[in-house]
């Protein structure tokens, strides 16, 4: 499936980018698809990590936008057990508690960027491009 995308620079785009968001507050996972379907993106949501690692697109998926702290298992945790499975999409975090220790231990665990909740809209865009530009088209495997 192909879908235009624009990107920050204000081009059209083909896009097949499958963009997955892990966020367990349902108002953040559906401004967050709004969003990115507004450009043109291919998003899916889940309400936990867990939904996400037994989802039949994993395999699919160019880019995670996930929340640091999750009831169950972490946004750390994900891109953990991701790595280990063998998945080199690009995380891009994001939370409500933003600090320098949890920033540092994103970013060192190899996150493309890092989000304070509320984020503006455009920072989360420009976050997208970076990542999958970095990404470049590599399978999710």
């Amino acid at each position: 499936m192909l879908a235009a995308a624009i990107p920050a620079s204000g081009g059209l785009v083909l896009s097949t980018s499958l963009i997955s968001v892990v966020d367990d507050d349902a108002s953040v996972r559906a401004a967050t698809e709004n969003l990115l379907k507004s450009r043109g993106y291919i998003a899916q949501i889940f309400a936990s990590a867990e939904e996400l690692l037994r989802s039949p697109q994993l395999d699919e998926t160019s880019c995670v936008i996930t929340d640091m702290q999750m009831s169950a298992m972490s946004g750390l945790e994900l891109l953990a057990e991701m790595r280990t499975r063998g998945y080199d999409a690009p995380f891009i975090f994001i939370t409500a508690f933003p600090n320098d220790r949890v920033r540092a231990s994103a970013l060192g665990a190899g996150a493309i960027g890092f989000l304070a909740k509320p984020f503006a809209g455009q920072a989360l865009i420009e976050c997208l491009d970076t990542a999958l530009n970095a990404y470049d088209g590599r399978s999710g495997i």
